[in-house]
């Protein structure tokens, strides 16, 4: 019970004490919290820790702060996302009885009840200003998931009005996007205001942290094979750290034992890849079945995922050559593989892959990042990764 409380693979973290790593990026953060006129928007790849930061923000912050989160969806208008903003801040009103002796009764309200039916930005303006005492931190997540432009428009001219105000109040946008352009294009008018935040993948010693934190409070320690195993198979995702972490910790605990060792974590792939979303296991499925049985679609997508990529998780094709030479024994030229590449982008075999570049130069990613670890399980349990393969392809990449 206490495993799944501290490791939380299906939800962000909710509290400090075990948030790990992301220093440099709450660091941004609180610095344009602390300054009037400074917003924040923090974006990246799917499941990197988004949310997880956005939610520890405000107990990082001195002082009376007011936070309220909401999540966007393509329905959204300007006016429904500030009620539902403005539906979770609260206020105590006090009257007085009539009469010598009458008692005084408290109600408590929401700032959403006494809002106009029509709100614009500088109507938002003036609700925040009018907030007197208390430091509102306002994030809207899921951002990306906005689809009138409208709507992102008047999101940037609230930020521009907050922000030539000086008002007490800091807006933090949160987005999968590789780029700020992607989620707000009026980001220009507004650029001196909104610091840009871009979410990496985690280090190894922030997923290794991750681990660390929760051991911690478990009174539980593991292997040093054991964690970096955890690490590499996480691909830099804190998904995949808690969701090990949490069946090493059960295996482990079945096994009577306080130490994670590395047989905790062959059992905890097995149980990872059982319990894996269904839509997962059908698209790895799509993309490596073959009626041929010398094909090798599951040792090249198995080359993708352990491919070096860069700060946005792209690779090369060239990039794979090196992983797929060790899964296979083999040296396979780019053009033996590129058709492999050409239909995991295409509804043949997904699309589990996304390009992006010019012909001969493409640049490919996984179009759900959660893929990319359990390909690399699947590869183990398959016996397509050995222990010896996989530790030539970790001194390949150091």
């Amino acid at each position: 019970m206490k495993a799944s409380q501290v490791f939380t693979p299906a939800a962000p973290i909710d509290a400090e004490r075990l948030f790990a790593g992301r220093i440099g990026q709450l660091r941004r953060v609180v610095d344009a919290v602390n300054q009037k006129g400074q917003h924040a928007i923090v974006f990246g790849e799917r499941g990197v820790g988004k949310t997880s930061l956005a939610n520890i923000i405000s107990t990082k912050i001195s002082g009376p702060v007011l936070p309220a989160r909401i999540n966007c969806d393509s329905a959204n208008t300007y006016s429904s996302l500030w009620k539902r903003m403005f539906g979770q801040i609260t206020f105590a009103r006090t009257t007085q009885g009539i009469g010598f002796g009458a008692d005084v009764t408290t109600t408590i309200s929401t700032v959403a009840e006494q809002l106009d039916s029509q709100i614009t930005p500088d109507y938002v303006r003036q609700v925040l200003a009018s907030l007197s005492g208390v430091f509102p931190i306002l994030i809207i997540d899921e951002f990306d998931r906005i689809a009138n432009t409208q709507v992102k428009t008047a999101i940037a001219d609230t930020i521009k009005t907050l922000s030539d105000h000086a008002i007490a109040a800091t807006i933090v946008l949160v987005g999968v996007a590789d780029s700020v352009d992607q989620l707000i294009e009026q980001h220009q008018s507004i650029e001196r205001a909104l610091v840009q935040i871009q979410m990496p993948r985690m280090s190894n010693d922030e997923l290794y942290e991750i681990l660390d934190n929760g051991l911690q409070t478990l009174e539980m320690a593991i292997d040093e094979a054991a964690k970096q195993e955890i690490a590499f198979l996480s691909r830099g995702l804190p998904h995949y750290a808690h969701l090990l972490g949490l069946h090493s910790v059960r295996a482990a605990v079945d096994g009577k034992s306080s130490t994670i060792s590395l047989a905790h974590v062959e059992a905890a792939i097995s149980e990872a890849l059982r319990q894996a979303q269904q839509s997962i296991q059908s698209a790895y499925h799509k993309a490596t079945t073959s009626a041929r049985k010398d094909n090798i679609f599951s040792q090249v997508l198995l080359a993708c995922a352990l491919a070096r990529t860069d700060d946005l998780a792209y690779f090369a094709a060239g990039d794979i050559r090196d992983p797929l030479r060790t899964i296979t024994g083999r040296a396979y030229d780019i053009p033996n593989f590129s058709p492999h590449l050409y239909a995991f982008c295409e509804h043949e075999r997904g699309p589990v892959l996304q390009k992006t570049g010019i012909p001969h130069r493409y640049r490919y990613r996984f179009i759900n990042p959660l893929m990319q670890p359990y390909i690399v399980m699947q590869g183990k349990t398959k016996g397509l990764l050995d222990k010896e393969k996989l530790a030539a392809i970790k001194r390949g990449q150091k």
